[in-house]
C-alpha cells in the first residue's frame, strides 16, 4: 500500500497488513479540474504544485497532522493508474482500505 508522508508529501510503501500498516487518514472527496496524479508526484512536483488537485493534498496533509496522524491516502494520486495491475487491485482492495482505515469500523 502507497501511501503519502504527511510531513514530507512523499510516498512511502507499507505491507497492506493491519499489523504493520501505520495508521492513516483518506480523503474521500469529488474529482475536479487538475487533479494530481502518481505521475504528477512522482516526477512532475513542480508542475503538481501549480494544479488546482494541489490544493486537496496540502490540506489534507495539514489536516492528517492535526489529526495525529503521520500517513494520509488520496485516490487520485497514491494510485498509479498507468499500470493496469495496480489500478484493478486497488480498485478490489479499497473497500478493504477504507474500512481498515477507520478508526471505529461502521
Amino acid at each position: 500500500m502507497r501511501l503519502l508522508n504527511a510531513h514530507t508529501l512523499e510516498f512511502e510503501e507499507f505491507c497492506d497488513d493491519e499489523n504493520t500498516r501505520p495508521k492513516y487518514a483518506i480523503l474521500s472527496h469529488t474529482w475536479g479540474e487538475e487533479e494530481v496524479t502518481h505521475k504528477d508526484m512522482r516526477k512532475h512536483r513542480d508542475q503538481a504544485a501549480k494544479k488546482n488537485g494541489f490544493k486537496k493534498i496540502t490540506l489534507c496533509a495539514k489536516q492528517t497532522l492535526k489529526d495525529n496522524l503521520e500517513y494520509f491516502w488520496i485516490d487520485t494520486c497514491c494510485i498509479d493508474k498507468s499500470s493496469s495491475a495496480e489500478l484493478s487491485e486497488a480498485i478490489n482492495s479499497m473497500f478493504r482500505w477504507y474500512w481498515s482505515g477507520l478508526e471505529t469500523p461502521i
